[in-house]
């Protein structure tokens, strides 16, 4: 799965400044197989319908940065659903984590993830056809993967997050993607970001990376204090990309 990164250290002095700790939202829960899944569910003001965004959490949990992310997209127009991939537990070092992360089934937790989706497109405020998906370091990596899985998804944004390198499953993909990385990320090196990038434009794949060369892995979540103005370009590309997909602007 994802590697430990060495500089991961620091994440933990930077997950209360990275964004303020505002929770706007409430805890749900929704049907995932025959087990049931649960997030943190953040609404926008009015009840017309609108695009929604399943908000994948980094390899901590569904913390105080992740909860905001979910206000702010809320607050942008869109109902988002934070997925609790770990089920009620949240780290506050990296070791833990790491843990978490190891012992997360993957099976478990893209049914959570698709289960998350059906909620939302349930949902009268929820325009079903602009479902999107957006998600940091191992959730950057299940962004894609529900986008692999989900093929009716609006489009996905993946932060860093781990790349497939099977030929088949490029030429499989019908969603929009956004992806921003780092150049300096030891676990996600930017030749396999150019690779992925280069065969899914080869068979015809709307797929729009950008690699910040300066920066490295976490650059716009934890460590985001290390490199503003990219984390800033980051977020400007993810938000004007859902607002074309989610609001057809």
């Amino acid at each position: 799965m994802w590697r430990r990164l060495p500089f991961l250290s620091v994440g933990a002095l930077l997950l209360t400044t990275a964004l303020p700790a505002q929770s706007a939202g409430k805890m749900v829960s929704f049907p995932s197989g025959s087990e049931t899944g649960s997030g943190y569910l953040s609404v926008p003001e009015g009840g017309a319908k609108r695009g929604a965004i399943v908000v994948i959490q980094e390899w901590y949990g569904v913390n105080d940065f992740v909860k905001a992310k979910a206000d702010h997209f809320a607050k942008e127009g869109y109902v988002a659903l934070a997925v609790d991939l770990y089920r009620g537990k949240v780290a506050t070092d990296d070791d833990t984590a790491h843990q978490l992360m190891r012992g997360l089934p993957e099976d478990r937790a893209m049914r959570d993830l698709k289960g998350a989706v059906a909620f939302l497109r349930s949902r009268p405020d929820v325009d079903p056809k602009r479902v999107g998906s957006v998600g940091w370091c191992m959730g950057g990596g299940y962004s894609l993967s529900l986008a692999l899985a989900d093929r009716t998804l609006a489009g996905a944004v993946i932060y860093y997050g781990r790349l497939v390198t099977d030929d088949a499953a490029i030429r499989s993909l019908q969603v929009a993607l956004l992806g921003n990385f780092g150049g300096k990320d030891k676990g996600i090196p930017p030749e396999s970001v150019r690779e992925f990038e280069k065969k899914a434009k080869a068979a015809g794949k709307d797929v729009d990376f950008k690699i910040y060369p300066e920066s490295g892995h976490g650059f716009a979540s934890f460590d985001a204090s290390s490199h503003p103005r990219d984390s800033k370009d980051a977020d400007a590309r993810t938000e004007k990309f859902f607002e074309k997909r989610l609001k057809g602007r």
